[in-house]
């Protein structure tokens, strides 16, 4: 039986291990476990703060962490930055320094969602264009027109991927949509990483380059994010498949949503959500999370692979930017949902600004 937890902190998951693949697509979670030469443990409860300043509530992220490793979460690490105080710490099996590599998941999508919006600051695409006109033959004749802004909101209305296959995009996204039937586009928020695969396509399709090559030229090397990586033999590919470490997704997220890789009017549509009652992403892919207790709304994303559970959060402002990763079990996914909630409820205790 294997075990995986919905990309979202609302809901959770279980899956058989016949349908990995597709859980995968649908929650962002790859079931592969971590590697063997995975650090040694360190002892239960410890946690190692590697600096910190400022207004964060250290005692809080202390109580967040302790008692690592448990039945949900082996390690983890923590990175706090922006102008309302700074941390860094770990806890647990993760013995590596905080600024280590690990997969990013389905954190991936935001470097999807910022490309294909590039494309349209730039005329060459447009978020009502379909799927159809763009990539003829590639879904059922019988689907109804899905637009580009619909898959990048996850409002496309395509049915959950329980026949999707590793392989080419192409492939992925054709076994996918082999049995199953979709909801009406536009109706619905639905996560699913096959909105992703078809977004990867489209930029392909738009730009006649492959998507690495993209991503290379329009983020990776203009930000220098030196450690950031799309591994060929990772078939999450455009939905899930980077590998980055804390720093790189700081400088990549602070760049998207303050403006070192949008337009203005695209990057607002980093934070408009379609008009669909609890539509939690948005037209860049970007997940809104309200923190309980009157705290504050965050912006950012979840994602898992290769044993990392990952994501990053922040206000839209910028005031308190958090990186995470954490070395789970696949034992409780309920418990890892946990664990994380109160990962992120202790980094942006006490801000009330943006």
């Amino acid at each position: 039986m294997t075990t995986t937890k919905t990309n979202s902190w609302t809901r959770t998951a279980r899956w058989t291990a016949s349908t990995a693949a597709a859980a995968l697509l649908v929650t962002g979670v790859a079931v592969a476990p971590v590697m063997a030469s995975a650090p040694a443990p360190a002892p239960a409860g410890s946690a190692v703060a590697a600096a910190q300043n400022g207004r964060v509530d250290t005692a809080a992220l202390g109580e967040a962490l302790a008692g690592m490793p448990d039945d949900a979460v082996r390690g983890a690490m923590v990175r706090i930055t922006g102008r309302e105080g700074r941390w860094s710490g770990t806890a647990g099996e993760w013995t590596a320094p905080v600024d280590a590599e690990f997969a990013a998941g389905s954190v991936t999508k935001l470097f999807t969602g910022a490309i294909a919006l590039q494309l349209v600051g730039e005329g060459r695409l447009s978020l009502d264009d379909t799927v159809q006109d763009l990539l003829p033959g590639l879904l059922p004749d019988a689907y109804e027109p899905i637009t580009v802004g619909q898959l990048l909101s996850h409002s496309s209305g395509l049915q959950k991927p329980r026949c999707a296959r590793p392989g080419t995009p192409v492939e992925v996204v054709t076994s996918a949509v082999s049995c199953g039937t979709p909801t009406a586009p536009g109706t619905a928020v639905r996560y699913n990483g096959i909105n992703y695969f078809l977004a990867g396509l489209v930029i392909e399709k738009v730009t006649g380059r492959s998507y690495g090559e993209e991503l290379r030229d329009r983020v990776v090397r203009p930000l220098g994010l030196r450690h950031t990586s799309l591994p060929a033999d990772d078939w999450a590919w455009a939905e899930g498949g980077i590998v980055s470490r804390a720093s790189d997704l700081e400088r990549f997220f602070t760049a998207l949503t303050r403006g070192g890789l949008l337009r203005p009017a695209e990057r607002e549509l980093l934070f408009t959500t379609p008009g669909i009652p609890g539509a939690d992403f948005s037209y860049g892919g970007l997940m809104r999370f309200a923190l309980p207790d009157g705290g504050p709304v965050l912006w950012g994303k979840t994602g898992s692979n290769r044993g990392w559970t990952s994501g990053v959060f922040a206000t839209r402002g910028l005031g308190r930017v958090l990186v995470y990763s954490t070395l789970t079990t696949g034992r409780d996914a309920d418990g890892e949902t946990a664990r994380v909630k109160a990962m992120a409820g202790a980094a942006f205790r006490g801000v009330r600004g943006s």
